[in-house]
Order: C-alpha cells, then sequence, then structure tokens
C-alpha cells in the first residue's frame, strides 16, 4: 500500500511523517468508494443501487473524493507510523500534497512523539517516615470537635467573653473616608447589619474580636484595625480601618454532653464504641498521611534524577488543566475574579511548572510499568469507577456513559495504572523511620 516513508526530526519529540501511497491503491479505493455510493444512490428515475456509475460520480463526486481521502490517509497514517515504530502523543497535524485519480497520494504529518530517555534506577529511592501514633489525646479532642459540630448558641444578657459569639451591627471607614468609597467591592466590609463574630484569636479582622469583650447588648464601641499588608482587598492592604460597632446580642456556646445519647447520633452503640471508631479513623488518616509524604518523596527523588525533553502539546493541554483548578479553587475560597486576572502571570508561570513535572512523571510511570509488567485490569478499572462514582454521587452506570461519551475510560487506566506503579515505588523505597519534627512556637499538636 505504502511507496515511501520518511522521517524528518523537526524538534524535540516533533517529527515530519511524508507518506506516498501507491497510484494503483488510490484508483482501487476511488473503485471500490464509488461502489459503494452506487449501492445507496438514489436518483429521480432509478431504483436504489440502479443509478449509472457516471451520474453517480457527478452528483457524489465531492463525497466520494472526501471519502477516499479520509480513508487512505487514516490507514496509511497507522501503517507509516507501525512501520516506523514511532509512539506518538496526541493527535497529528496532516497536510495534504497530491490526491486525486490516476496519481498517488502524497501527504506530510507532524507529530509529537514520546519523550527518548533512559529510565533512571527507581528502586531504592530515599524516602523518610516520621514515627507517630494516635493517643488517647488525639481521640479527645477529635471528640470534642464532632461536639462542637453540635453546638447550640443561647443568647445570654451578660458581658461579652472570649469564646462568645457577638451579634453586631457595624460601619466602616478607612482612612476618614467610608469604606465604599476607598474599596467599592467591599461592600461587606463596610457595612452589615447582625453579623456574628466569633470572640477568639484570628477571627475576623485583626484586633476587632478583642476589642469587644466586657460590652453588653445595646452597647457601642469604636474599633480600630490594621489591614494586613497582603489583605485580599488591595484599596485596602496595609492602611488602617475604625468601625462604629453597636453589640445587638451576645451568644454563649452550648456543647451537648458527650454521651451515650452523643455517641448514637453517630451511628455508634455507645460512647466507647464511637471512641473506638474515632481512634480507627484517626489511624487510618495517619496511615495515608504517612503514605502521601512517602510517595512525595519518592515522586521528587524520581523527577530529580532524570531530564529530557517534553511534547510541546501535553505540555500546553496539561497546563490549561492546571491553569483551571487553580482559578477554580481560587474562586471557590471567595477571591474576587479581578484580582485573579490581576494574578494571571503568576498563576500561570505556576501552572506552567506544574504541568512540566505531571507529564514528565506520567512518562516515568509509563515506562516503569512497561519494565515492571504493570497492567491494569478491567475489573479494577471498574472498580476506580464504582469509587468515583460514588464519590461524585452519581449512579455507576451513569458514570461510565458519561466517562465513554467523552473518551475517558483511557483516563481511568492511566489513574490505576499510577496508583500500582506508585505503591510498587513506595514498597521497594529506602525508607528511613525518623522522630517527628519538633512543633513550632503556637502550633496545634496532631
Amino acid at each position: 500500500m505504502i511507496v515511501n516513508v520518511t522521517v524528518e526530526n523537526l524538534a524535540p519529540c516533533k517529527k515530519l511523517l511524508r507518506v506516498e501511497v501507491d497510484v494503483k491503491v488510490v484508483d482501487g479505493a476511488f473503485d471500490a468508494t464509488t461502489k459503494e455510493f452506487q449501492k445507496q444512490a438514489a436518483l429521480p428515475g432509478f431504483r436504489p443501487g440502479k443509478a449509472p456509475r457516471a451520474m453517480v460520480l457527478k452528483k457524489y463526486e465531492a463525497d466520494i473524493k472526501s471519502e477516499v481521502k479520509r480513508k487512505l490517509i487514516g490507514e496509511a497514517y497507522r501503517k507509516a507510523v507501525d512501520e516506523k515504530k514511532i509512539t506518538v502523543v496526541g493527535y497529528p497535524d496532516i497536510e495534504e500534497i497530491q490526491f486525486g485519480p490516476g496519481q498517488a497520494l502524497q501527504f506530510a504529518a507532524t507529530i509529537e512523539t514520546a519523550p527518548d530517555f533512559q529510565l533512571p534506577e527507581y528502586k531504592g529511592l530515599p524516602a523518610k517516615r516520621e514515627i507517630k501514633v494516635t493517643t488517647d489525646e488525639d481521640v479527645e479532642r477529635a471528640m470534642k470537635l464532632l461536639a462542637q459540630q453540635h453546638v447550640r448558641f443561647e443568647t445570654v444578657a451578660r458581658e461579652l467573653r472570649p469564646g462568645d459569639i457577638a451579634v453586631v451591627n457595624y460601619t466602616g471607614t478607612c482612612e476618614g473616608k467610608p469604606i465604599i468609597e476607598v474599596a467599592p467591592t467591599a461592600k461587606g466590609l463596610a457595612e452589615q447589619k447582625n453579623f456574628w463574630v466569633d470572640i477568639g484569636p484570628e477571627t475576623f479582622l485583626p484586633g476587632f474580636a478583642d476589642q469587644l469583650i466586657g460590652a453588653k447588648a445595646g452597647g457601642q464601641r469604636t474599633v480600630s484595625t490594621d489591614f494586613p499588608a497582603d489583605f485580599a482587598t488591595k484599596e485596602l492592604a496595609g492602611k488602617k480601618g475604625v468601625f462604629e460597632v453597636e453589640l445587638v446580642e451576645v451568644k454563649e456556646k452550648a456543647l451537648p454532653a458527650v454521651d451515650d445519647a452523643f455517641a448514637k447520633k453517630y451511628g455508634a452503640e455507645n460512647l466507647e464504641k464511637l471512641r473506638e471508631g474515632v481512634r480507627r479513623d484517626l489511624e487510618n488518616e495517619l496511615k495515608y498521611s504517612q503514605t502521601k509524604a512517602i510517595r512525595n518523596q519518592v515522586i521528587r527523588g524520581l523527577l530529580d534524577r532524570v531530564n529530557f525533553d517534553l511534547p510541546e502539546t501535553a505540555v500546553a493541554h496539561e497546563t490549561r488543566n492546571v491553569v483551571y483548578d487553580i482559578v477554580r479553587e481560587n474562586s471557590q475560597r471567595g477571591v474576587a475574579r479581578d484580582a485573579i486576572e490581576k494574578q494571571k502571570d503568576e498563576i500561570y508561570s505556576a501552572a506552567t511548572r506544574s504541568a512540566k513535572e505531571r507529564v514528565k512523571l506520567s512518562f516515568l510511570i509509563q515506562r516503569i510499568a512497561e519494565q515492571e509488567n504493570i497492567k491494569v485490569t478491567q475489573e479494577e478499572a471498574l472498580r476506580r469507577a464504582q469509587t468515583l462514582a460514588a464519590m461524585y454521587q452519581i449512579p455507576p452506570d451513569k458514570f461510565l456513559k458519561d466517562l465513554q461519551k467523552r473518551n475517558g475510560v483511557m483516563e481511568l487506566y492511566d489513574q490505576v495504572a499510577q496508583e500500582k506503579v506508585l505503591a510498587f515505588l513506595e514498597q521497594n523505597a529506602r525508607i528511613e523511620d525518623v522522630s517527628p519534627a519538633p512543633a513550632g512556637p503556637g502550633a496545634t499538636p496532631n
């Protein structure tokens, strides 16, 4: 079928494939396709399939030519890639050079290829594991957090104390001007009614809560604050704010009794069973964090042991994915769109660095899987799909259908393969157990 195939290196991971298909094959394809159109053609005055060849050619000439070209280029391209043993990344950019009846087909395909590199030593990668255990104190802290999920807020007729909730009305100024004039987008800081402030450290604005302590409902306070230099609203960053505050209500936090009845709210038989369940959850969480830390170190060690060129298209595609994730996360955290827009250069730069490492890791993972004959079964991919479906609260059948529609099945296999390779690297890592690093001043104990 193919008369000639030549390959030119355009750049790292980019090649130009020139392909020529014999004229006899081209004419044969035109003849076969024309016959297929004859079978289906319905022309006035002729029964389906009985129209003369010349009339079919006249009416469907453009469609026939398009179909022949599609089939021939597709088949010739696949055979040329197989013949030259090229691993293609993404889709080719096809340029037609010569095509038509009575002519050899000639086309060029610009393709990106998988990088060529020597796999580094990947067994025995060093990693440190902090020796930690789940203590009774950890369990009690977790129990208190569970209790706080059922806290009640009761209005009390006394002065405001640390740990209370202050319900306030306030208006704010900055350097003598209403905040709305200084920062038009900061409407929430300019004025609020019935706003809840937790009287504790590092809540709302610096020093705001502390200056309300001792006030009673109906009382008035003038509160001053220094907006941090990295404050989200840039117009206020590093400046002083003054707030006229009216205390509407003092609310006291009332925690539920931690007893057997409380345990039953979480599906436990009694308080002791709840504590056992909490301990298991904490131990699983600790194991997960240790595994994650080890794998991150192993990945870093693997990435640092080899350098190679990466396909530009793969990096660009992954960069778009990372940018989307960063923007989405910032939006969910409440960062204003204009603030995100101002940081677009920094976001793109960070996304590009991350994308390059992701793409590099994917090629390393793929090569290690091939070297160690690590494969993914259909059952493993299905289990992964069921886990994701449950996570996103989508029926498994619908999740799989949606995955097939967007050609995401291979992505599923890749995820499972990566998980299996990382587990393999962890099992073969050179792990050193170390004592936990001492907590810094003010750090919250684990």
